[in-house]
């Protein structure tokens, strides 16, 4: 697992608007303390931007804090290992901790910022898209986020090292905070302290992570609990990969071939490449998808050769009316097509490729030198156009260092705890939840999503061997987006409503509510 290619080590990102305050003037933030321009790893305690906004959600006006600055982790001898940046948002006039939750949020890559899930889905902004999601022409907007977590949650951001504003401090080899330990140790030890010097250990905690993020996002559940005793209420995975047998094409392991087919089934749909009544109807047509997989791709597969001639050209001819590719195209790839195949020659004809983070979106094939996704371009400017400005004029937030969106600094990604096999963090959130029973997650999936696809999770769930009694702590949910669903309009709402309701049962299961 040490050598992941580029593309799959940047699955996300999580990847998954943009500079230009939002029409309706807000009340002018009051900074209460300047941020030092470079956080300078020497100084103790960095000073941190204080600003105070409001926002009305579902109706209702919010009062908030903002805080952006960095936290500073320190070894054994006192002496600063790392500096991470967060945002973290309050709401005003909470007395009780016990009665307002808390949630940390990171997105994944690995190398991705937090940006994504901030500025897209959780956050009191975000960036002005199409309602499809496209991205507009600059100059960018980012306006309120009418779907904000805020009026349910207090929300903390969290840029891991070297993304973001984050870094290692003077003299300390970066590299030991670049792989899944070291990330797991360094993200848990931020919770900890940030948990501990606001004094929110008595809030209900939640974790919100996106693609690789939800890998984190799994490890820490069990990793807090057994370094710190901090148990968690609840974690929501968006695009989740735990298990990564599951995505991972390579010889001798046919899992990724069966479990991607249903989201190629689902591109091709989108894109008009189906015919007959696998045309007419998604949920119908993915059912009949997602049967053949169980059955004859899965028991054709495992025959390698020895698969008689006559079947082979059945399944053959089953998988190239499922994806849209030409018959001669699936004999050729001996059954298989893997992701960067499917992409590619879906629409070769017409000189087009589509999106892995998002198959609706397509880009010219011929136009640059090499493999682009047109689903990350879509959205890589406005962002971090966004950020950038967001930073310096709402949050009073000044920094001279890039805001590091999706960096790839951080490759390789040490695999090292699990050498010689497929990193699944899936036993390790079972651990977690047999642990404490009162752990509930609640897993997004996008039906367009071909970096973590939907019945992937689904079969990685679904082999998690949980006991009877706590099955049910699970719950999916699916939209007919990409891997940043919340950049479509409908799935942004329906994720705000599914999301409203995870955490109203698990805060009435706690006793909370």
């Amino acid at each position: 697992m040490k050598n992941l290619p580029r593309w799959l080590a940047l699955l996300t990102a999580l990847l998954l608007l943009a500079p230009a305050r939002a029409a309706e003037e807000k009340p002018e933030a009051k900074s209460e303390v300047a941020a030092d321009k470079k956080a300078d790893p020497k100084e103790k305690e960095p000073v941190l931007s204080v600003t105070e906004h409001e926002i009305t959600i579902g109706g209702k006006l919010i009062k908030y804090r903002a805080t952006a600055g960095y936290l500073v982790l320190k070894d054994a001898k006192d002496k600063p290992r790392a500096n991470i940046f967060f945002t973290a948002y309050t709401k005003l006039g909470e007395s009780d901790p016990a009665k307002r939750p808390l949630t940390f949020s990171f997105n994944g890559g690995p190398g991705s910022s937090s940006v994504w899930l901030h500025l897209g889905m959780l956050g009191p902004k975000r960036v002005v898209m199409t309602d499809k999601g496209e991205s507009l022409p600059p100059p960018y907007k980012w306006v309120d986020n009418e779907f904000s977590w805020l009026d349910q949650t207090d929300l903390v951001f969290i840029d891991p090292v070297s993304t973001g504003y984050s870094r290692a401090a003077k003299d300390v080899d970066a590299k030991q905070f670049h792989g899944f330990t070291g990330d797991i140790e360094s993200v848990g030890e931020f919770i900890r302290l940030w948990t501990t010097r606001n004094q929110r250990w008595a809030s209900p905690k939640f974790l919100v992570g996106e693609s690789y993020g939800t890998t984190r996002a799994a490890g820490l559940s069990d990793y807090l609990q057994r370094k710190y005793d901090f148990y968690l209420n609840g974690i929501c995975l968006i695009s989740s990969i735990m298990n990564f047998q599951t995505a991972r094409f390579a010889p001798g392991n046919d899992l990724p071939y069966e479990l991607f087919l249903p989201t190629y089934t689902a591109a091709a749909f989108y894109h008009g490449k189906l015919k007959g009544e696998l045309a007419k109807d998604l949920p119908k047509t993915l059912a009949r998808v997602e049967e053949f997989v169980r059955k004859d791709y899965t028991l054709a597969l495992m025959q390698g050769d020895a698969l008689p001639a006559a079947e082979r050209q059945r399944i053959a001819e089953s998988l190239a009316a499922f994806t849209g590719l030409p018959l001669a195209h699936v004999e050729e790839k001996n059954l298989r097509i893997d992701i960067f195949d499917f992409v590619t020659e879906l629409r070769r004809s017409e000189h087009r490729t589509i999106g892995r983070l998002d198959s609706r979106f397509v880009g010219i094939t011929d136009s640059v030198d090499g493999f682009f996704d047109p689903s990350l371009e879509a959205i890589n400017g406005g962002y971090t156009t966004a950020l950038n400005d967001y930073m310096r004029r709402e949050l009073k937030y000044e920094n001279d260092l890039p805001y590091e969106i999706l960096t790839g600094a951080v490759q390789p990604w040490s695999y090292s705890n699990v050498e010689n096999e497929y990193l699944n963090v899936a036993e390790t959130l079972k651990k977690a939840m047999t642990k404490n029973p009162f752990l509930k997650v609640w897993i997004a999936n996008g039906h367009y999503d071909l970096a973590t696809p939907y019945f992937a999770t689904k079969y990685t769930v679904e082999h998690m061997g949980l006991d009877p009694s706590i099955r049910d702590h699970i719950t999916l949910t699916y939209y007919e987006a990409g891997h940043m669903m919340y950049i479509e309009k409908q799935s942004r709402e329906k994720l705000k409503a599914d999301y409203d309701a995870f955490l109203d049962a698990t805060l009435k299961s706690a006793g909370v509510r």
